[in-house]
Order: C-alpha cells, then structure tokens, then sequence
C-alpha cells in the first residue's frame, strides 16, 4: 500500500506514540524510529515530513543525543518539539540554555498566530503543556519567534523558507487544548499530505497482499479472544479461509468465562470460515507460575510457556508456513525494538525460538494503533460488543494478581471483576472510554464478617478514563456503584474482605497494577 509517510524521530520523549497518534488521526500514515536511523535510510523512505521528538538529554551536553545536521537541509519540512526544538536551535546556531526557572505543567502561552504557519488560527492567549529545564535562548538565523512565555522566550519559532519549525511545549497531549491544528497545520498546509490513511483502504489492501503473500500455504493463528487476536484472525479469514487454523490457548488467566465465549465466537458454530483449535492448560500455567511473584518475571514465563504449548499443537497439525499474530504497533514501540528503553515485555513481540518450525511470521496489525484496529474490526464486520470489549493484556490476570499466582486467586479475581464490570453496566457507566476491571493486591488484614474475625485478601477496583492509553486519569465512579461492588465483592466471593478504588493517574503510574 502506498501512502504518504511522516517520520517522528524519537529522542527518548516519552510522548512519541502520541505524536504518531495525532498525526494519524489526521489520515496520514505516521512511523516512529530512533534517533539513530541512519540519514541514507531516512532519504529513502520519502517521507513528506519529520517530526522531532522530546527527550531528557541536554542539547549542549557533551554526549547528548543528536542526529545528522544534514536533516535539516534536505527540503523535508520538519517539526522539532520540546528536546527537538532546542536540537534544532542549537545545530543551527541558535543559543540553548538552562533555563532560570524550569517549566512543569499548564504553563499561559502568547502566540503570534498571524505571523504562524503552524499556529494559524490559534488565540492569542492560550494553555499548553511544558516540560522542561532548558530553553532557547537566541534563535537561529532565519527563525521568526511565533510563541513565549513568562520564563521561555522563544516557546515557538518557524523559518518557513528552510521548512522548519519549531516548539518547546507539547502539541501532542490532550492538556494542550489547541495542539491538534499544529499537526493538521503541519501535515496538510506545511507538509502537502492529501490524507489517505483509511481503515477501509488499509483493510482491502491488508486482504490482497496476504492472499498474494500465502498463497496456498497453511497459516496457523495465536488467538486469544481479545480485540487484537480476534481482527488479526477474521483478517486472515478472509484472505484465505479454511488455510487458517486458530489456536486458542487458555492459559487460566482470563476473565470470568471468557474461554467459553471465545469458543462461542470462532468455533465451528460461529460465523468465521477458519479451523478452531482449544488448548486447556489452566493446570501447566499455574504450576509454571508457582511461587513466582515479580511481575516481569511473570510475563516472560506466560510468554515462553504459550510459546512452549503453541508449538506443541503446532505439531499436532502438521505442516504449517506461517505463524499470525495480533501484534500492534504500542506493542512494538513498548518493548523497545529499536525503540528505545524497554517500558515492559509483551509475550508476542520479538520473535520466536529458533526452533520453532515457521516459515514467517505474519503481523498484519503490527503498524496499527488500538483505536485503528477497532476502525478495522467494524469495517470487517465483527460484532460491536467484541470490536469494544475492555482491553485485556497478553499474560491475563497473571499481572492483575500481585504476587504469586494460584488457582484460588484467579477464582477471586475473576468474580470480583465481573461483579465489578456487571454493576458498571447497570449503573450506566461508559466503559468503552477507558478500562475498568478488578485486580488483587497481595495485601492480607484483619476484618469481622458475622461474629467471626477474617484475615483474607483486598480486591483493588481500577477504572481509568483514557483517548490513547499513553495517558489517564482515574474515572469518578459514583459513590454508590461502588459501595455496591464493595458490598456484592466482600458477600459474594469468597476470600475476600475489603475493597479498594484506585485513584492513580498514568502517569505516575500505569493502568495495569503490574
């Protein structure tokens, strides 16, 4: 498929998946590469623009991070934002300094906008989002000052002739009210895109390039039951039909009842022309799992283990091409693939063993966002309530557990979640804006149910409301809803006596517990 391709390079800012996102959003296909993409690599991809990430470095730091000074010159209008706004500066010979006062936080911005290209349309007086301690201090030459603050007196700058552009605050995040007009500003007036990122383009396309890929080779299919897996399966569905075999490991770390329901949807009852296999090996992961409590260490064995049984019914079947898998592009980015730092492991990024006996593998979701894959699944046709069902991650409730994992504890927190989730529903609270669910802490205390004294587990309830995943904040439940889930969870499930909402927001912390 060809499109048209904005390249952010990634100094290390940990908002780059967002500025992938909000470029996106704008129908134009946007990737995310390290600083250290070679610049003969970077010419030939084409792209019609390059954004320039954030980062923690300091520009005039001897062993700050840094790129090819000829990027600025090869006719290609870039974006540099917040890290790639000083680099810009400082590379062209501009003054980067500490800054007296550092900027954290809503911070009141001044605009120039009738003197802006990236800034037309906005007020004169607006809110963005800082962070730094650094700022430019004497723009390059060339470079008109388009936005200041009290403390940053150069917060915007553009040389329009050399197509470069400037910003110290952050566009990308939803506490910048008027950042999105800076990425279409950016992409269609600056950059020239015409907008031909389309999910339903994207799923012809997608279709006809595996059917040509494959051909009349055998496809085996990882499916877990979740959004990912289950658009990657009906994908490969319909470019190749009964070619594909889809194995469903239950690994014993899924929602209440949620096997059977994955059954229901792609078995031989269901609406799918595809092979369904179903593995039960709840007892081979609760025994791989046994005594293990530190949560990275958790995912790796759920990986390495599902690998392990995947392969085994791999042999059963006989000869297979290739291997598909829901990978998307946060997936990607996360694990720290030529990305960057590692945030967290996911159990399908990276390979398999070199025993493993495929031809290749086939990600055909890897360069999609959650939001997009949903855009996919509808336009497949798959049913709302599974294209939106609350996301789940690869190893289950093996990180929504903290500390070991047992069968009693799984048995805990399934029926404390789907309490939780049925009493949502009732009460009328949007889940599909976020993620909702119950985790167990690993927290024991003292509590009195009749005349008897417990000593049993605190269930802690999450629900977090969200656009990208990359940020949160936690969602206003009322007080009653949840004084019900407290009452049904403490009455109804055994092993439990105390109930916890939590209020953290990401960042500091992150939406799963673990």
């Amino acid at each position: 498929m060809n499109k048209e391709l904005i390249v952010v390079l990634d100094f290390g800012g940990q908002y780059k998946q967002l500025i992938a996102r909000r470029v996106r959003e704008n129908h134009v296909y946007c990737e995310i590469h390290p600083y250290t993409l070679p610049f003969e690599e970077l010419q030939a991809m084409q792209p019609k623009g390059i954004i320039l990430t954030g980062g923690p470095d300091s520009v005039y730091e001897e062993d700050a991070l840094s790129y090819d000074p000829r990027l600025f010159s090869m006719g290609v209008p870039v974006l540099g934002i917040c890290y790639g706004s000083q680099l810009m500066a400082y590379e062209l010979g501009g003054k980067v300094t500490p800054a007296p006062h550092s900027e954290y936080g809503h911070v009141e911005v001044s605009v120039k906008s009738e003197e802006s290209s990236l800034m037309r349309d906005w007020p004169e007086e607006t809110s963005c989002w800082m962070s730094h301690t650094d700022r430019i201090e004497e723009a390059p030459e060339g470079f008109r000052i388009t936005a200041s603050t009290k403390e940053c007196p150069i917060a915007g700058m553009e040389n329009p002739e050399a197509g470069l552009y400037a910003v110290q605050f952050h566009p990308e995040v939803i506490h910048t009210p008027e950042g999105y007009r800076i990425f279409r500003n950016f992409v269609y007036d600056i950059c020239g895109c015409s907008g031909d990122w389309k999910m339903d383009s994207f799923v012809k396309t997608t279709i006809q390039e595996m059917r040509e890929k494959i051909g009349d080779g055998k496809v085996l299919c990882a499916l877990s039951g979740g959004v990912d897996s289950s658009v990657c399966a009906v994908l490969l569905s319909k470019a190749v039909g009964k070619n594909l075999t889809c194995v469903f490991v239950d690994h014993g770390l899924l929602r209440k009842n949620e096997g059977d329901e994955v059954e229901a949807v792609f078995g031989p009852d269901g609406p799918y022309e595809l092979n369904f296999i179903r593995v039960n090996a709840q007892d081979y992961f609760y025994e791989k799992l046994k005594g293990v409590d530190d949560p990275e260490q958790k995912r790796k064995i759920i990986g390495a283990e599902f690998i392990i049984v995947f392969e085994k019914e791999a042999k059963k079947i006989g000869a297979v091409d290739f291997l598909a898998q829901g990978t998307i592009y946060p997936d990607v980015v996360e694990s720290g693939i030529g990305k960057g730092a590692t945030i967290k492991s996911h159990h399908n990024v990276g390979g398999l063993p070199d025993h493993v006996d495929f031809k290749e593998i086939i990600e055909p979701l890897r360069n999609l966002f959650k939001d997009e894959v949903r855009e996919v699944g509808l336009e497949l046709g798959i049913p709302e309530k599974l294209v939106y069902r609350q996301p789940f991650p690869g190893p289950g409730l093996g990180i929504r557990i903290v500390g070991d994992v047992t069968e009693e504890k799984v048995r805990i927190v399934q029926d404390a979640d789907a309490i939780y989730r049925e009493e949502l529903e009732k009460a009328g609270v949007d889940m599909g804006k976020g993620q909702f669910f119950a985790a167990l802490s690993n927290m024991r205390s003292v509590g009195v149910m009749g005349d008897h004294r417990t000593y049993d587990y605190a269930v802690v309830l999450r629900g977090v409301l969200t656009s990208d995943f990359m940020t949160a904040e936690a969602a206003e439940i009322p007080w009653n809803v949840l004084q019900i889930c407290m009452n049904r969870i403490i009455n109804e499930v055994p092993g439990v006596n105390r109930v916890l909402y939590d209020l953290t927001s990401k960042p500091p912390g992150t939406i799963e517990l673990e």
